[in-house]
């Protein structure tokens, strides 16, 4: 199976689980406030793999269909009045159109974040840490969703992730390489050092490396 195939057939099997899950809601005559099980118990009785089951929780929680309520499990809300599968729909990136309005909300949740750690004056020595003693294992992902952690916006960190997972695909997981360890290094240390035009410079430098250029580099306008 070629890559492109491989990743349509996880958006697939992400969208199958949410089919499933609406009609086992619907079967066991769930309502709102009641305990839906949880991913292990999920992964086992739809008989799939329970990062895309956590992938389908992601985006149910988002859209405000189900709650996790930290160590008592996750509960519906109101799940029938909404169109879900219509919701979702706008995330499968199915057109050009999608994509680009993807990549777009991902640049101003993490142009947002950057400026916020600026302003704050947020720690970030852990995350230099962190780049500078990778080996070629980190990703992308990893360390963007690090730096929107460190900005304290919980809501951004997940819409960001759920946007992520989507364009990740299409386009598959991005790997630090030399050249964007350096840039980033840049963007990072220039954060400590309150160095704005260093961090407008290397983040933008980063965007296009990883073919993601900015409708506007200015992230503190």
């Amino acid at each position: 199976m070629s890559k492109v195939n491989s990743l349509h057939s996880q958006s697939k099997v992400y969208i199958g689980i949410v089919h499933q899950l609406r009609d086992m809601i619907s079967k066991d005559g769930l309502k709102q406030g009641d305990k839906i099980p949880s991913e292990r118990e999920l992964s086992e009785r739809l008989n799939v793999g329970r990062s895309s089951v956590r992938e389908a929780f992601r985006a149910l929680e988002l859209l405000g269909l189900i709650e996790t309520r930290r160590g008592e499990g996750t509960f519906l809300r109101d799940f029938r009045d909404h169109h879900l599968i219509d919701l979702l729909g706008m995330f499968i990136l199915q057109d050009q159109k999608a994509q680009d309005d993807v990549k777009c909300t991902k640049t101003m949740i993490e142009k947002e974040a950057l400026r916020t750690i600026f302003c704050q004056k947020l720690d970030v020595s852990g995350l230099i840490t962190k780049v500078a003693e990778n080996k070629g294992t980190l990703t992308w992902r990893e360390i963007v969703e690090d730096i929107i952690l460190v900005s304290n916006n919980y809501l951004s960190h997940r819409i960001w992730n759920v946007l992520n997972d989507y364009e990740t695909l299409i386009i598959g997981e991005k790997k630090i390489t030399p050249e964007i360890k350096e840039k980033l290094l840049n963007l990072l240390q220039g954060l400590e050092k309150q160095d704005k035009e260093t961090v407008q410079t290397a983040y933008k430098q980063i965007s296009e490396i990883s073919d993601r250029e900015l409708t506007n580099s200015n992230i503190f306008l």
